[in-house]
Formats: structure tokens, C-alpha cells, sequence
């Protein structure tokens, strides 16, 4: 599948909006009404959210991140969310493998936090080189454990 990624636009937030919506992290995190779109407001009118595209230029997903969201040093992947109908067909690691490209070229490390109820991500992220380097219970929402994670560049 072609996938090109370009700096997002507020022209993509209806798509962004639903990925992150009809996902788990979405409706864990964002359940508040408007919530999500305002959140989606602010990555875009800080240049911080990458859409993916398809060939016919529609949005498959996106990825958020902060070149200095980790200790105000350090790139940190805020959010990543795939549209339901293109789960599965490896638009995730083509976001993941954007932001590292881009990070590690001038960062030796990056860094995520995904939640306890997400093991399937947290198993994906370990997968390819991403370790838990800490936890911390209730840092969004109380009873959940977000796992810290961290990658080194190579």
C-alpha cells in the first residue's frame, strides 16, 4: 500500500479526529465531548501532527509528536492513531518509522508512553526496539499505568 506522510493541516482533522475517536486510547482519553478536536487543534496549530495519505490523498492516520516533549530535551510520540478500516495493513510502523527517521537523525534517544489496558501496542513497540524503562501508575487517568518507553538510536 502507497502511503505518503505530510505535515498535517487543519484540513485533516475531521479524519484524525475519527481515527483517535474509534480507538481504545480515543475513548479512554477523549471521551469528553470535543475534547479530542480541541486537542487535534492544538497539534496542528503547532506544526506537531504528520498525516498519513493514500494514494487518492485521504487520511489513514497520524502521528503526533514533540521534538522536545520528554524533559524539554527529548522527541516524544504523543499520539499515533490508524483509521479502524486501515488497521492492520502497516500504516502504524510507517508512522512509527517516520518519526524515528526524522528523530534519529539528530537525537540518540526517542520516547512513548503506552497504557496498561494497550498490551498489544506495548508488545508491538518492544517488537521493534522500544524498552520500558519505567512506569507510572495514573499519569492521565486514574488506575491506569502508562508504561515509559524508550528507543535508542542504532
Amino acid at each position: 500500500m502507497e502511503v505518503t506522510i505530510i505535515k498535517g493541516n487543519m484540513n485533516y482533522i475531521n479524519e484524525c479526529e475519527d481515527a483517535l475517536l474509534n480507538s481504545e486510547l480515543g475513548r479512554r482519553y477523549f471521551s469528553e465531548k470535543g475534547s479530542a478536536r480541541k486537542a487535534l487543534k492544538e497539534g496542528f496549530n503547532k506544526e506537531e501532527i504528520y498525516i498519513a495519505l493514500d494514494s487518492n490523498l485521504r487520511c489513514m492516520g497520524f502521528i503526533w509528536y514533540i521534538l522536545d516533549g520528554i524533559f524539554h530535551s527529548l522527541p516524544y510520540l504523543h499520539i499515533i492513531a490508524v483509521k479502524k478500516e486501515n488497521r492492520k495493513h502497516g500504516i502504524g510502523k510507517k508512522l512509527l518509522k517516520f518519526f524515528e527517521d526524522v528523530c534519529f537523525k539528530d537525537y540518540t534517544k526517542i520516547f512513548l508512553v503506552v497504557a496498561d489496558f494497550n498490551p498489544e501496542s506495548k508488545r508491538l513497540y518492544e517488537r521493534i526496539g522500544y524498552s520500558e524503562v519505567g512506569s507510572i501508575p495514573s499519569l492521565y487517568r486514574e488506575g491506569v499505568t502508562e508504561y515509559l518507553m524508550m528507543k535508542l538510536r542504532e
